[in-house]
C-alpha cells in the first residue's frame, strides 16, 4: 500500500519504521483509498532556507515529498500528516480541475516566528 524512496544520502530506516507504524492509523482515521508514495528528500539549501519546504504533496502521483535534511523526526511526522489529509482530499476527487493546485502539486513552507 505503500512505497518508499529515498533520495536523500542518509539511512532512513529509522524513520521509515515511524513512517509504517503511522501510516496504518493515519489511513484508519482519515479513510483514504488509494496507495501512496512517500519520498525522503535532503536538500541541505532548501534547510538552510528558513522559509524552506518542509513537504509537498503531488496529487497527479500520489507523491508525498518530506524534507528531511535537519528535521527532526517528529517534525516530520507532523508534516506527513499534514499531507496525508490532503492526500484524503484528493483520494475525494478534491483536486481535479482544482486551478488553485499549482502545476498538480500542493507545497507548504513552514513559517517561524
Amino acid at each position: 500500500m505503500y512505497e518508499y524512496i529515498n533520495n536523500t544520502e542518509s539511512d532512513v530506516d529509522q524513520l521509515k519504521q515511524w513512517v509504517e507504524q503511522f501510516l496504518p492509523y493515519s489511513k484508519k482515521k482519515l479513510g483514504f483509498d488509494q496507495p501512496v508514495t512517500i519520498i525522503f528528500h535532503g536538500d541541505e539549501e532548501n534547510a538552510s532556507n528558513i522559509f524552506g519546504k518542509t513537504a509537498q504533496y503531488s496529487p497527479d502521483t500520489f507523491e508525498i515529498t518530506l524534507f528531511i535534511t535537519d528535521r527532526h523526526p517528529k517534525d516530520i511526522l507532523r508534516s506527513l500528516s499534514h499531507e496525508l489529509v490532503h492526500h484524503k482530499q484528493n483520494c475525494q476527487g478534491h483536486f481535479h480541475g482544482n486551478e488553485e493546485v499549482e502545476q498538480n502539486r500542493v507545497t507548504h513552507r513552514t513559517i517561524l516566528i
